[in-house]
């Protein structure tokens, strides 16, 4: 169990466009403000950053909107060419009311509009989720861990809200080089009672530590923890995503 995590913001990094390499640009950050980089490292890159870079970026203006999406985004005072992006990207919509658009994305994830954001990207625009987080984590780390010479996990998170709860924390949603999940079932507590349901979110707990030091609005996508590397191995984040058999309010 780790004892001490240190967070490090990755500032300067580039503003990325389509055909970059997530993975170089916050390498090259890295390098210019003579950050350390450290065997066992974790690295959390903000899920826009890699949307641009991998050109998941759609132009409003060459949306034609449903029916459907124009009922709706009147109704609601919503921009009918983003509700239609929204229903392009659900494999699923799971509840739509009071203006919320809850969706499952092609992934699995359950989030607000499958992952089609307009913030911190050109007016007219929006991003969509990355077509295969995993991919784009594994590929930003075979960069960073040649680059630097070192063993380092690779985290492609974003913010998500949570039923039942305020506000809204970093997810992971593409995991490589780290153990996503830490298994407690079986061990024994201080009390000598056997755990039988705790599986830790490892991946998730530390996006969300990073979040604090790179923030929504501060223009800094990417942050080195430090302290992790217990974790460090085989995983991916599919991991996270729970079967839909054991979903208990499908």
């Amino acid at each position: 169990m780790a004892t001490e995590l240190r967070i490090f913001a990755v500032r300067g990094i580039a503003e990325a466009a389509a055909g970059d390499r997530p993975g170089a640009l916050v390498a090259d950050a890295i390098e210019a403000a003579q950050l350390p980089v450290a065997d066992g490292d974790v690295i959390v890159i903000a899920q826009k950053l890699v949307s641009k870079a991998e050109g998941a970026v759609v132009a409003l203006r060459d949306i034609s909107p449903s029916a459907e999406a124009r009922a709706w985004a009147g109704t609601y005072g919503r921009d009918a060419e983003v509700t239609e992006v929204v229903f392009q990207e659900a494999r699923r919509i799971v509840r739509m009311e009071r203006g919320v658009i809850i969706a499952e994305t092609r992934h699995g994830f359950i989030c607000a509009n499958a992952g089609v954001d307009s913030s911190n990207v050109a007016p007219g625009h929006v991003t969509l989720l990355p077509r295969d987080p995993d991919g784009s984590a594994r590929r930003a780390r075979d960069i960073l861990e040649t680059r630097f010479g070192c063993r380092v996990a690779t985290i492609v998170a974003d913010t998500f809200g949570r039923p039942w709860r305020e506000g809204v924390v970093n997810v992971a949603l593409g995991v490589s080089g780290l153990r996503p999940l830490d298994d407690l079932r079986g061990r024994m507590d201080r009390h000598g009672r056997r755990l039988h349901s705790t599986v830790v979110a490892i991946a998730d707990e530390l996006a969300s530590a990073a979040e604090l030091v790179m923030g929504k609005t501060a223009g800094v996508p990417a942050a080195i923890v430090r302290g992790a590397g217990e974790w460090i191995g085989d995983g991916v984040g599919t991991a996270l995503v729970r079967p839909a058999e054991m979903d208990m309010f499908r």
